[in-house]
């Protein structure tokens, strides 16, 4: 992401309210850790199946009927406590109708009740922001 994306990104997060986002960001020496996937934890209701997806920063992936597509992702370096956010986009696309937005906005791992999607099939939360794919350095577990 490009330092003007971020800096518009911050500067929306401070006027939404969501100042945890801009000192993350702007933490420690002033350099919040960008990353390029973020690792989220999706529940379908129905039948209970909890599935952990990995989210390109920049790509569009599919849960059921939802899109979900990261804009980005920040963790906070490793000398400060632990923290991961996402700027997430998500969608729900049903054949034959127009995408309806579910949620547009910032998710944190260590808060997912502060800002969480409303929907009655699905939940999304974000676990944590990742260099890569399958980077956290635990077996990548899909349906538990």
């Amino acid at each position: 992401m490009r330092p003007v994306d971020i800096a518009l990104a911050l500067g929306l997060a401070a006027a939404a309210g969501l100042a945890p986002v801009a000192a993350m960001a702007q933490s420690g020496d002033g350099n919040a850790q960008t990353m390029a996937v973020a690792s989220l934890q999706a529940l379908d209701k129905i039948t209970a199946r909890v599935t952990r997806l990995e989210a390109p920063v920049g790509e569009t992936i599919a849960f059921g009927s939802l899109r979900i597509t990261t804009r980005v992702c920040y963790r906070t370096p490793p000398e400060e406590p632990p923290e991961s956010a996402a700027f997430l986009e998500i969608e729900e696309v049903e054949p034959g109708q127009l995408p309806v937005n579910h949620f547009i906005g910032w998710m944190f791992a260590s808060s997912p009740a502060v800002s969480a999607m409303d929907h009655p099939i699905y939940d999304v939360r974000v676990l944590e922001c990742q260099d890569a794919v399958g980077d956290s350095g635990e077996a990548p577990a899909q349906e538990e």
